[in-house]
């Protein structure tokens, strides 16, 4: 069943319709390379597994053509998908090589940037701070992952670091949640209040 499996998929990369849904395919792609992996039992059922979604993909592709009413070959690639095909693409990555020295900058850049976040968040919690406070709370916690795991003490600076760069690239506007949740909060503080 692989072999008959890998020949389909491929003839599917190569139509392109790949692209009809690009995340659920790679999902049977990848399901089919473990299962070459196996043999037995676990074969036979992973076998079932991957037929099934095969079919169930090959359905969904007979629905993209009619509901598109021409080929899929024709069809514009949705830029998730030319995203797709770009970083799997080999060709691309070996026309930018990568410098052994880039990873030691990468990593000097990195653990200076961890340092100066970290001496920025570790500056002395206000002594008169409660033990709820929510700056002594994160200094704390730092303090705590330094000494238990640098490592990921270093990880989770680079997230945190991530999520306030897209925070800034959304401009800083609150989402419907929260500005619903901030809405709410300053009517109930408002009836409060007046009572």
């Amino acid at each position: 069943m692989s072999s008959d499996a890998r020949t389909t998929l491929d003839a599917w990369r190569a139509r392109g319709v790949d692209r009809v849904n690009p995340v659920r395919f790679h999902f049977i792609d990848a399901l089919e390379r473990r299962t070459a992996s196996h043999s037995g039992e676990a074969r036979r059922l992973l076998d079932e597994r991957l037929s099934g979604l095969i079919e169930g993909y090959a359905i969904e592709i007979a629905r993209a053509v009619s509901a598109a009413g021409a080929a899929v070959d024709d069809a514009v690639p949705a830029p998730l998908a030319e995203l797709i095909d770009h970083t799997s693409d080999r060709r691309a990555a070996a026309s930018y090589p990568e410098l052994p020295a880039l990873d030691y900058f990468r990593d000097v850049w990195s653990k200076v940037r961890t340092e100066k976040q970290l001496r920025q968040s570790l500056q002395p919690a206000p002594g008169n701070a409660g033990p709820l406070n929510s700056s002594s709370l994160v200094h704390r916690s730092l303090s705590l992952m330094r000494e238990l795991s640098p490592g990921y003490l270093t990880q989770f600076l680079s997230y945190v670091d991530t999520l306030a760069w897209m925070e800034q690239l959304n401009g800083g506007a609150q989402t419907s949640k929260e500005a619903s949740r901030a809405a709410n909060v300053g009517k109930s503080g408002r009836g409060s209040k007046a009572r």
